[in-house]
Parts: structure tokens; sequence; C-alpha cells
């Protein structure tokens, strides 16, 4: 049954839909009555502890998705989250970092948002295969990277899902995520390693509940008994989520994105001035659909700058 949000006046301030088309049990529109009443004692907790921020409706309802609506274990990762943002800086951070090795960084390391899919989600794309560490850190920096992922993070939350939502006339909170393993050999694995579990803890911990769909295209031979293997390790909603496809992925990836949103290096038709890579292309940079962000505003409500806010570059894949 899909119902209205119930929302907080104190802290629910949407400015797009708030019902998800996900019509499954706790997301938006779609909560129980013992459902709505958790996501008040999850709040009134917090708000015991001292929490003011990020105690929105649909905050409350993401956490507590990712650990199956039992409020004591929500409530844990919450203040772990809120801890993490403190050290990271993560509220003055998205206001004034400037990526500006960006280029140089994506020739060894393609990551980025590029347009929507047929659900309206952002589609956010890596291309792995061309990872080369030694080169990057001449470049940037393994922190640099880290602070660039959680900028990227905090400027899905807003504006992108925001105005891609707009555009679709109902709630998106998720992103459809291709990942490239074309070039993905054993003996890159090794030097990534660090950089990716640390990425992945960021994921995991500290933006719940993001992951739309999974693509794992061009996948090497072998990756999918390795895959069968980890997916038992795995929460069931998850797996659903992913989906590993060798060289001939072009028919069922294009099922799910529109071709024209498809970079043609991927069998689609969309070649953006500069490269897909750059462009950071979508609903997010249209007049029509996007608002500054709220992060970005002055104590007054006006925004810092008149023109959409750019969110170009990178954020690593939600694994829950």
């Amino acid at each position: 049954m899909t119902a209205e949000l119930k929302t907080d006046p104190k802290y629910d301030d949407y400015e797009y839909p708030t019902t998800s088309p996900n019509v499954q049990s706790g997301h938006p529109g779609h909560t129980t009555p013992e459902q709505d009443a958790q996501v008040f004692q999850l709040r009134t907790q917090l708000e015991q502890a001292g929490y003011t921020k990020r105690l929105d409706t649909l905050c409350m309802l993401r956490f507590l998705r990712a650990r199956k609506f039992n409020v004591d274990h929500a409530k844990q990762m919450f203040v772990d989250c809120e801890k993490w943002r403190n050290e990271f800086g993560v509220d003055e951070l998205v206001r004034t970092f400037d990526y500006r090795e960006k280029p140089k960084v994506f020739e060894y390391y393609p990551q980025y948002y590029h347009k929507t899919d047929k659900e309206g989600r952002p589609v956010y794309i890596e291309q792995l295969g061309k990872i080369d560490l030694a080169a990057m850190y001449k470049i940037t920096s393994a922190e640099r990277m880290l602070q660039n992922l959680v900028v990227e993070y905090e400027k899905l939350a807003d504006p992108r899902l925001p105005a891609c939502s707009r555009k679709s006339g109902q709630l998106l909170e998720t992103c459809c995520t291709i990942m490239d393993l074309k070039g993905v050999g054993i003996s890159k694995v090794s030097s990534v390693y660090g950089y990716v579990k640390q990425a992945s803890a960021i994921s995991q911990n500290y933006y719940p509940e993001r992951l739309g769909k999974l693509y794992l295209i061009n996948a090497p031979w072998g990756f999918s008994s390795v895959f069968s293997v980890v997916k038992g390790f795995l929460d069931p909603v998850t797996v659903q989520k992913i989906h590993v496809l060798g060289s001939g992925y072009q028919t069922e990836l294009l099922g799910q994105v529109p071709k024209e949103n498809l970079p043609s290096l991927f069998g689609g038709t969309c070649a953006c001035k500069g490269g897909c890579a750059l462009s950071d292309e979508g609903p997010w940079q249209d007049p029509k659909w996007t608002k500054a962000p709220k992060w970005a505003r002055t104590e007054g409500g006006e925004s810092k700058a008149s023109q959409p806010t750019s969110t170009a570059s990178a954020a690593q894949p939600q694994t829950a």
C-alpha cells in the first residue's frame, strides 16, 4: 500500500517527490505503522544524545533499512557516521574541495556520473582496468582521492538525486553503477587493494542504501565462479542488485540504460563534447530540474552561486 511519507516539520523540508517507486516495505511511501514508530524512536534517541543534523525522515529510513529496522543498530551506525564526518571535515570539504587534477587522474582511473538509466537514476561508471596507482600518485594523493570520493557522495545526495527525482516525478535515492573490468588482471589487485578497501568502507558505513543496480561488465574468465562464492557472504537484497556480465553485456545493459545516455565506448550513442567522462551530463546540470544544494546556500537561503553546481568527478559504487 502506498501512502504519503510521514514527515516531521522540524527536520523535513523536501523540494522534490518523497514517494519511492520501490514498492517494498520500509521504503518512503511504503512504511508500516511500526516502521514509522521506529523512525520516531530513532530520531528521539538521537536528539536526546545531542544530534541536530541529518535527522530527516528519509535519512532515518535509510539507516534503519541498512540495519534491518533494528533501532539500536541503526543508532550506532548513525553515531559512528557522525563521528567520522566530524573527523573527516565533510561539511567544510564539500564546500571548498577543488579536484583540479581530475582530468589527469582520469587518464588512469576514469570514474564519473553520466546521465540517467531508464528509471531516471544517475548512472555511475568506473573503468577499473586502467588503474595505475603508481602513476596517479605522481599527480594526486590517496588522501585527495578519498576526499574527492566523499565530496562526490555528498553531491550525489544533493543536487544529483533531487534533480533526478524532480524530473522523474518520484523519489530516487540510488544509482545505477557500471564497473568495467576490461583489463583488470591479478597483477593489479594487490596495488589497489588498500585504496579500494578504504573507499568501500566509506561506502558501506557512511552512505548506506545508495546502490540501485550494479553491472560488472567485461568480467574476466573465472570471475563468475569467484563471485558465486562471494555471494554467500552478501546480503540477499544486495545480491539481487548485482549483475555479472562478460564481453557480451550490451543487450542487458541497454535494457537498463537508454542508448542515447550510454557512452559510445560501451555500445551507446552518446559522445559528449570533450568526452563523456568529464562532461557530468545529467538533470543536475539542467536549470529546469536542479536547485542549488542546501550545503551551498547562505544563512538566508540564497545560493552562493547563480549557476548549477558542477558535480563532475567520482564516487565509489555503493555496496549496500
